[in-house]
């Protein structure tokens, strides 16, 4: 949280239109990953991203990932753009992500943006995502 101006809270739908995995590390335990997502955001976040993320799997429904996505769209009425950094875990199929909103990287109506957030959700599905935004 920002500390001295209120945040507004978006909701957004994001679904997984696309995934890959390419392994680039299994001679050892846990396997490393390289995941490719396309994901298209709807509700308070009208968007599409492509996002890479880094995976650590430890075993076919344990893994941790880290993230970086940007988001097209509009946010709250305002079109432009913004980077997302996450960290993500995946147990039994569950996924839980935390993210924030990388300084500086706004565009458009979106400059000065700051935020954070996630979702949960199974992993490969929708799942329901916040953003708690403000304006530095």
């Amino acid at each position: 949280m920002n500390g001295t101006r209120p945040a507004t809270r978006a909701l957004a739908t994001v679904m997984v239109t696309r995934s890959e995995a390419k392994s680039y590390d299994e001679g050892a335990a846990p396997a490393l990953f390289e995941i490719a997502l396309t994901e298209i955001f709807t509700g308070d976040i009208e968007a599409e991203s492509e996002v890479r993320a880094l995976q650590a799997r430890r075993d076919t429904s344990s893994a941790t990932m880290i993230s970086l996505q940007r988001i097209r769209g509009t946010l709250g009425g305002r079109k432009g753009s913004f980077v997302l950094q996450g960290s993500e875990t995946i147990e039994s199929g569950t996924i839980k992500a935390t993210w924030f909103v990388v300084p500086g990287s706004g565009s458009g109506d979106l400059s000065g943006l700051r935020g954070d957030g996630g979702f949960e959700g199974q992993f490969g599905k929708s799942s329901t995502a916040t953003l708690d935004y403000w304006f530095a």
